[in-house]
């Protein structure tokens, strides 16, 4: 006997429920009962909630299987369908094309929403306003660069592509900005904590000293600056 190899049989319409239920559903789709064809199609569905674990992950939308019958059967499937029967044209309608945005941004490594919060900093008519603004602008924007390059970058470069984006009108002298440290950054890298290297053997000379290396035990007395009666500490046996 020939063995039947994948090239010559149908195509798979849907994989996700493999062959065999595409065979089932031709057989449903060929009796030449509606009752009985819409029991087995019941039958049928029950089958793929137990054998398709997508479905089983996924039990808030039953529609969605008896649409898949119909797709697997190239909606030629004439039976009492629970829900309204699907359309060709309306399952593999094509998604509306979404428009790219096609704004050039001039700093990459800033990102585009620097840009607009430099267009509301020049909003802003308070001289105080403004230079909280540019203060704001330059910690996001030394953020963003060590972000984009692990690099450190100027201060003098930040102030320089601000005036750039502002045309000007945002300005404020790089002296001061050093001076107080105004363009920090807005969060620092949390350091690795580093190993101490200390060994269970230091600890125990640092007890040691603690404890004196005299003889049998120690005596704190009033007059040594602890009050109360004397304690006295054993050496460990």
């Amino acid at each position: 006997m020939i063995g039947e190899y994948n090239t010559q049989r149908p195509h798979i319409i849907l994989k996700e429920y493999g062959r065999n239920v595409q065979k089932l559903v031709e057989y449903i789709r060929n009796n030449p009962s509606k009752e009985k064809r819409t029991e087995l199609a019941y039958t049928l569905i029950e089958l793929i909630k137990q054998l398709t674990p997508t479905v089983k992950e996924q039990p808030e939308n039953p529609q969605r299987v008896w649409d898949d019958l119909y797709i697997i059967a190239d909606f030629n499937l004439d039976v009492n369908n629970p829900f309204p029967t699907p359309e060709r044209e309306i399952l593999f309608k094509k998604p509306l094309k979404v428009d790219y945005p096609q704004s050039q941004v001039r700093f990459k490594h800033y990102g585009k929403n620097i840009e607009k919060l430099v267009k509301e900093a020049l909003k802003k008519e308070d001289p105080q306003e403004r230079e909280d603004a540019i203060i704001y602008l330059g910690k996001l924007m030394k953020t963003f660069y060590g972000n984009w390059n692990k690099e450190t970058i100027d201060d003098s470069v930040i102030l320089k592509d601000i005036q750039e984006m502002s045309g000007g009108a945002l300005n404020m002298t790089i002296e001061k900005v050093r001076e107080d440290n105004l363009f920090e950054k807005l969060y620092k890298e949390r350091k690795k904590l580093k190993p101490t290297g200390g060994s269970s053997n230091e600890g125990n000379d640092r007890r040691r000293q603690g404890q004196g290396g005299g003889g049998g035990h120690r005596q704190f007395n009033k007059g040594g600056g602890h009050k109360g009666n004397n304690f006295r500490r054993r050496r460990d046996q």
